[in-house]
């Protein structure tokens, strides 16, 4: 973490201590000042002094854009980054094939999109009593994504549910 991405938003004004160590709009030190004469100097410039390192002794300002660094800096962190979703696909042991494929097709495009899915086999009433049933059907689905997703946790029982988890690759 840089100096500039610790800054306490202490901007101009806000700034109480005197004397401060000042940083030029070009990186170069322009040496221990007055915190009046520093923001003469960021005024001139046009620019803000911003106090980016307030425990140090004198601390150390900036002669920089606030607004600017600000709007670049939310600008970065909502950019390129996806957000993982866990995506779910619902079935039952006694789900078509036909019915079973289509699930299939939107769990790949799931995939295709970076984003996880949870494979659900739900058991109602005596359908308890044939677990067998819903681990080949989800046995099924998970040999039909594995071109595009790798198993990350292996199918397991909770009470009514078979839940297994599958990470794109």
């Amino acid at each position: 973490m840089t100096t500039i991405e610790r800054i306490q938003n202490r901007v101009n004004d806000q700034i109480r201590v005197s004397p401060v160590r000042v940083i030029s709009e070009k990186g170069e030190q322009l040496g221990i000042m007055p915190t009046d004469k520093a923001l003469d100097r960021a005024r001139e410039a046009e620019l803000d002094l911003v106090e980016v390192a307030p425990n140090e002794r004198p601390p150390v300002c900036r002669i920089m854009d606030f607004g600017k660094y600000k709007y670049e800096k939310k600008k970065r962190s909502g950019h390129g980054a996806h957000q993982i979703k866990t995506k779910e696909i619902r079935l039952r042991p006694k789900t078509g094939e036909h019915d079973i494929d289509f699930k299939v097709k939107r769990a790949i495009k799931f995939l295709q999109q970076k984003d996880k899915v949870q494979v659900t086999v739900i058991f109602r009433g005596r359908e308890m009593a044939h677990i067998e049933e819903g681990r080949k059907v989800m046995d099924e689905v998970i040999a039909d994504l594995a071109e595009f997703g790798k198993v990350e946790s292996v199918p397991s029982q909770h009470a009514r549910r078979m839940i297994c988890t599958i990470a794109p690759k």
